[in-house]
């Protein structure tokens, strides 16, 4: 390096000059120089873009959407239904999520056929997909040269895309570096971990040491402690308690009956479809009631003896008996209804549930809710109210609002916000169920209901930014959240 004293050297470049073939050594004399103020390192970082696994097959086959959408854009408008692509030879596993993303981008669900209002937007978007996918395919590419945004979206979708990062680093003299005399300079080893086998060895006599320092603080080990997620859950079971309520469980597998029809939610909805809800091919159905049946299916074509006129057309029983993954906690407390219609109840529940989501820093097919319903003759919209203000006030937001909203079955409905660094953030959803879920359930009792993303209070309360770090097995990021 003296004998360019200038010069900001590669990697490549010192080792040819000094001879050497492994890269450890640059490494080695190059710190040692730095600590002595003899020599600058630079380091400069760049991430780099490549296709994964998932990627490589969407290249050579072309992406979900863009497959889904050439399927729909061949078909006239009448038959473009999931039931069509499942034709087409689409699985399930890909109908549903390849719909969920031409949702995304404009495609809609009406009375279960798939529209389209601006089918020139849609194909534009999607080209502007693939063509990113294109470009990866020759090999990786640095992420300066690359949109933001669609490097952001491919990395929320599963195997797509990968991003490696490389540090390049290069070696400069610093001023005292460069009048430093070479005679000044000696090559000398250092040992810098002292093992068992150098003692037991004569090597260390004569040896010199790199210099230790027995008063610097070690790593504390860390003790064991309930996971935050856990810690929790029973800090919200404990609330609840404490505020006279009683804890309610239920099965994952449930019918589509009781977890859809009980509730009020038309069959045609599009929650009921792939895209939102996990269908079971074992069993594909579960024995339903035919009393219930029956009752559900005249307050869904008319309403029934409720006040109501239903939602019209006819009501499929086989749909009701299909097994599915509860979508919500709530298919709880309507079995707990149906099986208590006339005994008072304040009850919660904290289970999974299960829906069809693309991952990301604030979705996971797989999540937790909080739910709880007050079953009384005199339970009413203020009741309820000031339940959840509690609620909030004992996990430390007393601030709480609640605005007008719509939900299929809860009449009047609001949605709950906390604030939260001086703004309004929405946590759940509540209201009065209505009659046309509780009366086939045999009650005739108003009955106050709600419910709350765990994982979403878990963010806020433990500060974090991506809902998929409360899952990953990081210990020393878990060891580092607040105890709670």
């Amino acid at each position: 390096m003296l004998s360019e004293p200038s010069r900001n050297w590669t990697l490549d470049e010192l080792l040819s000059g000094a001879g050497w073939d492994d890269q450890v050594h640059v490494a080695g004399s190059g710190m040692a120089l730095s600590e002595l103020g003899l020599v600058t390192i630079n380091e400069e970082i760049e991430a780099f873009v490549s296709l994964g696994e998932e990627g490589v097959n969407a290249h050579r086959e072309g992406l979900l959407e863009f497959r889904i959408w050439n399927c729909l854009s061949s078909l006239p408008e009448s038959e473009r239904t999931m039931d069509r692509l499942f034709e087409e030879g689409f699985e399930r596993h890909e109908a549903g999520p390849g719909i969920g993303l031409l949702k995304s981008l404009g495609l809609s669900i009406d009375s279960g056929r798939l529209v389209a209002e601006d089918e020139t937007s849609i194909s534009k978007q999607i080209s502007v997909r693939s063509e990113f996918i294109s470009s990866l395919s020759e090999g990786p590419v640095s992420k300066l040269k690359l949109d933001d945004e669609m490097v952001s979206h491919f990395l929320g979708r599963k195997g797509l895309i990968l991003i490696n990062e490389e540090t390049s680093r290069s070696w400069s003299l610093t001023d005292a570096g460069s009048s430093i005399e070479p005679s000044e300079l000696e090559h000398v080893e250092m040992i810098g971990e002292v093992t068992p086998e150098l003692l037991q060895s004569e090597n260390w006599r004569g040896a010199k040491f790199k210099p230790f320092d027995v008063n610097s603080p070690a790593p504390i080990p860390m003790g064991g402690r309930p996971h935050p997620m856990q810690a929790l859950i029973e800090r919200i079971r404990q609330v609840f308690l404490e505020m006279g309520f009683s804890e309610i469980e239920g099965d994952f597998v449930q019918s589509a009956g009781w977890n859809m029809d009980a509730l009020y939610i038309p069959q045609s909805h599009p929650a009921r479809t792939m895209q939102d809800t996990f269908y079971l091919s074992e069993p594909s159905q579960i024995d339903v009631d035919e009393h219930y049946l029956d009752l559900w299916s005249k307050v869904h074509e008319h309403g029934h003896d409720t006040g109501s006129k239903g939602w019209g057309g006819s009501f499929d029983k086989d749909e009701s008996r299909k097994s599915l993954l509860r979508t919500h906690t709530t298919v709880n407390t309507v079995r707990h209804i149906a099986e208590n219609p006339d005994e008072p109840s304040r009850v919660f529940g904290i289970g999974r549930v299960f829906r069809q989501e693309t991952i990301d820093r604030t979705h996971l097919p797989e999540f937790h809710q909080i739910e709880g319903i007050i079953h009384e003759e005199e339970a009413s919209l203020p009741m309820l109210i000031t339940t959840l203000k509690t609620f909030y006030s004992k996990m430390g937001y007393p601030d709480v609002r609640v605005r007008p909203a719509y939900f299929p079955y809860t009449e009047p409905s609001v949605e709950v916000d906390i604030l939260w660094r001086g703004q309004w953030l929405e946590l759940g959803g509540a209201g009065i169920f209505r009659p046309e879920v509780t009366e086939p359930l045999g009650s005739e009792w108003p009955v106050c209901a709600w419910g709350m993303g765990l994982e979403r209070l878990a963010m806020i309360i433990l500060d974090l930014d991506d809902i998929r770090q409360l899952y990953q097995p990081d210990l020393e990021r878990l060891s580092r959240m607040p105890i709670l």
